[in-house]
């Protein structure tokens, strides 16, 4: 630690980040584990990504997102799931001030673009299903350059917020962080300084991004509902159906734990439960989401038989 101008106070310079467990045991077990969990999830969207650079067949909006969507679940997990595993193979696990800075950035601008990303898929089947004779029209090349570019500036601004309110954190005492990276919110309780305003920031831009894109995929879901419901032929309500579970599933397993662990009160669960849930939306739902379109997406499981052949 370095010493602050008033000679009172030590400045933090790094962090101790507490990890999920002390049982020697149960630290090896979870190795084992989560790096099997980790490196199913690089190849598995490694895959997607190739897969849908290589097969024309795939060369549509849909996948598209896809491949960045897979992107964005490497990026995500790779953010914390390294520095993870080092946690359970050493006794302390220290992180530098600017690392601690860095990882909470790209935790959020991975999981913001995401989000970002989910709604413009969603708008995507909107479209898909809702106009199909404007489809190529409303989803052309430089409208989905356009989504992309919207969702990465998006999760880039979020990113910023956060990490601009951490470097206005004043750390003087304590360093031990109760988690298994640099949440925002175990940082926050470590501050000696007036938390008033970075505490508030991060919590608005994070609730504004999630709502937003939450309303967009509401609203479409809810207009291919009523178009679906409508439909009398049994094979387009099929077709349709099958386009989009896909999807849903991944929506709902995403939003479903961010929203559980940022929306419930804190008193309701305790720290090893938010550490759990953690685990949850940032090491295993990253490996679930290819696994998800390829079994559910015939088109994909299409294209990766004639890659193989």
């Amino acid at each position: 630690m370095d010493s602050l101008g008033d000679g009172n106070h030590t400045a933090v310079t790094e962090f101790i980040l507490l990890g999920l467990t002390n049982d020697p045991v149960l630290r090896i077990i979870l190795y084992m584990i989560i790096l099997c969990i980790y490196l199913v999830t690089i190849s598995g969207n490694l895959s997607t990504i190739i897969l849908i650079r290589i097969s024309s067949q795939l060369h549509h909006p849909m996948y598209f997102f896809l491949s960045h969507l897979a992107f964005a679940d490497m990026g995500y997990s790779s953010s914390v799931t390294p520095n993870m595993l080092v946690n359970f193979l050493v006794e302390t696990n220290t992180i530098s001030y600017h690392g601690c800075a860095i990882q909470l950035g790209s935790v959020v601008f991975f999981g913001s673009t995401e989000f970002f990303l989910l709604a413009a898929m969603a708008y995507d089947r909107f479209v898909a299903i809702c106009n199909p004779l404007l489809y190529s029209t409303k989803m052309s090349t430089q409208v989905c350059v356009q989504l992309l570019a919207a969702s990465y500036v998006g999760g880039f601004l979020n990113a910023c917020s956060f990490t601009i309110c951490f470097y206005s954190l004043l750390f003087c005492g304590p360093n031990r962080v109760n988690h298994f990276f640099c949440d925002f919110a175990p940082l926050v309780e470590l501050s000696c300084s007036d938390i008033s305003v970075p505490a508030v920031v991060p919590s608005f831009t994070s609730g504004f991004v999630t709502v937003v894109t939450l309303f967009v995929i509401a609203i479409s879901y809810i207009y291919i509902l009523i178009t679906v419901l409508k439909m009398r032929s049994t094979k387009g309500y099929h077709k349709a159906f099958s386009t989009c579970m896909s999807h849903l599933t991944v929506v709902t397993l995403f939003y479903g734990t961010i929203i559980f662990i940022y929306m419930m009160p804190k008193s309701s669960f305790s720290t090893d439960q938010n550490k759990a849930v953690s685990v949850l939306y940032m090491v295993v739902i990253p490996m679930l989401n290819p696994l998800i379109y390829s079994l559910r997406n015939s088109e994909i499981k299409g294209a990766l038989k004639r890659a193989l052949c």
